[in-house]
């Protein structure tokens, strides 16, 4: 009797959220024929108004779907959300193995047999746990049955607020920008070493086979101007796919073919301490070895996208238990990864070891497998850089609706038919911002083509505040931690430990960058 009474009171419920949801669908429907006017008239219109965070006339679309989730609350969240441990462990180590993999045996090599493998040990245990933390703040007040925070900055304006907020929004995007610097380079880089390895195969490898990166970083920049035209970030789902599958074909070439040439030299190169006094100056050695430092975090530094990841588990059980299952898997998993290329790619090169693992292998056999392994590497990144830059158009594009409403090369769709497609929308000012864009990050990096260098200042950018700083002090505030109470303190010296390991990681970084400079010419880098 109790179960039927109980089914008979959801869908009761049930009945109640569609009437209201209808009713509500009414007023829209009366906002469609009169417009803004009938506003006053409902609360609910106007608080939906003021959510809209500068949109210009809010959105019906747009409302309905506020409208729906706030009547529905949980019931209209958990529709098709059917996310595990494993889907979701999926999706981190899908995100976090990428470029940054290429560069661990170069930071191996700086810091040494002892340094390198601790570090990265100690870099996976910070960031498993304040992702842990992370997980505790998906939802406000209850991390059970507290109100949802969909995105990363959601969640710090749940918990923090005010100017906080404007801080982490600036890191987030200085911190895109830079990646889009550094995946240019990347990638010409890659395009690079396919062409020199091809040479090297067809004229032996006592050829000097130089090769300048500027076509190629001009190449990289005509294909993402193409790339950027596409309006919103759920159209490049495909992109993010088939990024991914390239990711995991290059990171694996990379590995198998460091253990083979260990397996062919029959030994491990390298040294206790990484690289000698000789070949660099004692203070070389030191910057060296910050740069190193942050190259590790920039492998690390996946942070923004685990409120995403999380905000596709199903519950039961909550959702913040899933997550910390699911990023103990993922982030033991890449660890272990890391590890393997990193020491595998030091032992088969030792102090020689270069900044991009595959560049390594330019004049061996088989060098079609080195191409298929680059080759991979420039898909990944033309990928990569519109998963990286879309938030960032998505928000030049809405401040500027918001403070030019009217203006028609803003706001105004341009519809082109094409025969046997889709219609394309085409607006003026997309057009014209992503296309200078583009422009702007290509000529950076042909001005400063230094990929660890650049690697190292995004990791010492992005790791701290972003993966360390923020997770903390929302969990904090979340849990209402008293401060100067014993935890309090330890979160506190975790994230000053953290802060002082980025600071050097950026000062290493920029003394790379500044003796780069001194025997670098401007639009004239080859390899």
């Amino acid at each position: 009797m109790n179960v039927l009474t109980r089914g008979c009171n959801r869908r009761v419920h049930l009945m109640r959220v569609v009437l209201r949801f209808v009713g509500d669908a009414m007023i829209l429907g009366l906002v469609d024929l009169f417009g803004p006017q009938v506003q006053p008239q409902f609360p609910m219109i106007r608080r939906l108004d003021r959510l809209e965070f500068g949109l210009g006339p809010p959105r019906i679309e747009v409302l309905r779907k506020r409208l729906r989730l706030m009547e529905l609350g949980d019931l209209g969240h958990k529709f098709g959300v059917e996310g595990t441990v494993w889907t979701s462990s999926a999706h981190i180590i899908t995100a976090v193995i990428g470029s940054g993999v290429l560069s661990l045996a170069w930071a191996t090599a700086q810091l040494g047999w002892v340094a390198g493998p601790v570090m990265l040990f100690v870099f996976s245990f910070v960031t498993y746990y304040t992702s842990a933390l992370l997980a505790d703040c998906y939802r406000s007040g209850d991390p059970d049955n507290g109100k949802r925070n969909y995105t990363y900055m959601d969640a710090v304006r749940a918990n923090l607020g005010g100017f906080k907020v404007k801080i982490c929004g600036a890191i987030q995007y200085i911190n895109l920008f830079g990646v889009a610097i550094g995946y240019t380079i990347a990638s010409s880089i890659s395009m690079m070493a396919i062409e020199r390895s091809n040479c090297f195969h067809s004229k032996g490898d006592k050829s000097p086979c130089r090769v300048s990166s500027n076509p190629y970083m001009i190449a990289f920049g005509v294909i993402e101007i193409f790339f950027s035209q596409i309006p919103d970030f759920d159209q490049i789902w495909w992109l993010s796919i088939v990024a991914a599958v390239m990711s995991f074909t290059y990171s694996t070439i990379g590995l198998g073919l460091g253990i083979a040439k260990v397996a062919e030299t029959g030994k491990f190169k390298g040294s206790l301490t990484g690289i000698s006094i000789g070949p660099v100056t004692e203070m070389e050695k030191i910057w060296r070895s910050f740069q190193a430092l942050g190259a590790i975090a920039f492998a690390y530094s996946y942070s923004l996208i685990l409120i995403e990841i999380q905000d596709t588990i199903k519950s039961p059980p909550s959702e913040n238990k899933t997550m910390k299952r699911a990023t103990f898997i993922s982030v033991a998993v890449t660890t272990i990864f890391y590890m393997l290329c990193g020491c595998f790619g030091y032992a088969a090169f030792g102090d020689s070891s270069p900044g991009n693992l595959l560049t390594g292998f330019g004049f061996y056999n088989p060098f079609w497998l080195l191409d298929i392994a680059n080759a991979a590497i420039v898909i990944h990144l033309i990928g990569a850089y519109q998963v990286y830059c879309q938030p960032l158009f998505a928000f030049v594009e809405k401040t500027a609706s918001t403070y030019f409403p009217d203006n028609t090369m803003i706001t105004k769709e341009l519809t082109i038919p094409i025969p046997g497609y889709k219609p394309l929308k085409l607006n003026m000012f997309r057009l014209v911002w992503r296309t200078i864009f583009v422009m702007i990050t290509t000529v950076i990096s042909m001005l400063m083509p230094f990929f660890n260098d650049v690697v190292g200042i995004l990791g010492a950018l992005g790791f701290w505040p972003l993966t360390v700083y923020f997770p903390v002090e929302m969990y904090i505030a979340q849990k209402r931690i008293p401060k100067w109470s014993s935890k309090w303190m330890c979160l506190q010296i975790l994230s000053m430990a953290c802060l002082v390991i980025s600071i050097a990681a950026g000062v290493g970084s920029v003394a790379g960058v500044i003796s780069d400079l001194k025997v670098y010419k401007p639009f004239k880098t080859s390899y």
